[in-house]
C-alpha cells in the first residue's frame, strides 16, 4: 500500500500544476494584460494627479477578471472549431486537459467576483459597462457575429475596445468624449491587427466555415482593407493631440508607430514574404502597447491639459 501511495503522489502533484496552467491558459493572459494596460491609461488620463490605490486596485482586478471570464467563455464556445484548427487544437478544452464543467464554473466565478468588486468598490457604471463588454465579446461576437459575417471583427471589436472607457469611468463615474476617443483608437486598430492573423490562418478558418474576410473576399482584398485601415488609424491617431488631450510626446510617438504599421501593411500588400502577415500581426500588438505607454508618458511628463 505504501508503494502505491508513493507512486500516486507525484501524479497528483503534476495534475495540480497542470490544472493551474490550464485555467490560466483559457484566460488568454497576454490579451487580458493588454486590455488592462489600456484601462490603466484611461484611468490615468482621466485625472491630473496620481490614481488613488483604493480605486486603482479593485478597478484593475475587476476589469481583468471580467476580461479573463470573457476569454474563458470564448474557449468554451469555440472548443469544437478549436479542435480542428492548427493554431488552437492544443488548447486545454479541445485537448481534453480541462473539462467543460470546470471551465464554465471557473468563468462564472470570475464574472461574479469581478462584477461585485467593480460594483461595490468602484462604481455601478463601470461594473455594468464591463459586464456589457463581456456579453459583447463572449455572446454577440463569439456566439453570433464570428459565424455570421466577414465583418465580425469590425463590429465585435467594439467589445475589446472599451477598456480605456472602463478605466476612465472607474475614476470619474462618467462617460467623457476623451474616453470615447481612446475607444476609437483601439476600435480602428482591431481590424488590421486581426485580419493579418486571419490571412496567415486562412485555411484554418475555411476548414471550420468561419467567414473571416480572407475566406469570403480573398487575401488580396483583405490586404487592401488592412492598408486602408492603417491610413485611417494614422488619422484617428492624430485626434488626441488635435483636441488637446495629449502633447507633442504623444504626437511624435503616434506618428512613428502608425507610419511603421503602415509600412508593414504596405509590404503585406505589395511585396509580401511567407511570414509577412504574421510579422504584421505581431507588430500590431507591440504597436498598441507602445502607443498607450506613450500616451501615459505624455500625460505625466507634460503639463496636464485639465
Amino acid at each position: 500500500m505504501s508503494k502505491i501511495s508513493a507512486q500516486s503522489l507525484p501524479i497528483t502533484e503534476q495534475d495540480t500544476v497542470v490544472s493551474w496552467k490550464e485555467y490560466y491558459e483559457i484566460t488568454k493572459p497576454r490579451v487580458v494584460a493588454l486590455l488592462v494596460l489600456t484601462a490603466l491609461v484611461g484611468m490615468s488620463l482621466s485625472v491630473p494627479g496620481a490614481i488613488p490605490w483604493q480605486i486603482l486596485l479593485p478597478a484593475m482586478l475587476g476589469i481583468g477578471m471580467l476580461s479573463a471570464a470573457a476569454a474563458a467563455i470564448n474557449h468554451i464556445v469555440d472548443q469544437r472549431i478549436d479542435a480542428v484548427m492548427a493554431r488552437t487544437h492544443n488548447r486545454p478544452l479541445p485537448n481534453g486537459r480541462l473539462s467543460n464543467a470546470k471551465a464554465i464554473t471557473f468563468a462564472a466565478m470570475l464574472s461574479v467576483i469581478g462584477f461585485i468588486m467593480l460594483y461595490a468598490l468602484v462604481n455601478p457604471l463601470t461594473a455594468w459597462l464591463t459586464f456589457a463588454g463581456l456579453v459583447g465579446y463572449s455572446v454577440v461576437y463569439t456566439m453570433y457575429l464570428k459565424r455570421a459575417t466577414p465583418q465580425n471583427i469590425t463590429i465585435g471589436g467594439l467589445a475589446g475596445a472599451i477598456p480605456p472607457l472602463l478605466g476612465w469611468t472607474a475614476m470619474t463615474n462618467e462617460v467623457h468624449p476623451h474616453a470615447l476617443l481612446l475607444v476609437l483608437l483601439v476600435f480602428v486598430w482591431t481590424p488590421p491587427h486581426f485580419w493579418a492573423l486571419a490571412i496567415h490562418r486562412r485555411d484554418d478558418y475555411a476548414k471550420v466555415n468561419i467567414p473571416m474576410l480572407p475566406v469570403t473576399h480573398g487575401i488580396t482584398f483583405t490586404k487592401t482593407q488592412i492598408l486602408l485601415y492603417t491610413i485611417l488609424l494614422f488619422v484617428v491617431g492624430l485626434l488626441p493631440y488635435l483636441v488637446g488631450m495629449s502633447g507633442w510626446i504623444y504626437l511624435v510617438g503616434a506618428c512613428a508607430l502608425n507610419l511603421a504599421f503602415f509600412a508593414y501593411a504596405w509590404k503585406l500588400k505589395f511585396n509580401p514574404e511567407k511570414d509577412t502577415a504574421m510579422k504584421t500581426f505581431r507588430f500590431s500588438i507591440v504597436h498598441l502597447m507602445v502607443l498607450f505607454v506613450v500616451l501615459l508618458a505624455d500625460h505625466y511628463i507634460l503639463p496636464s491639459p485639465f
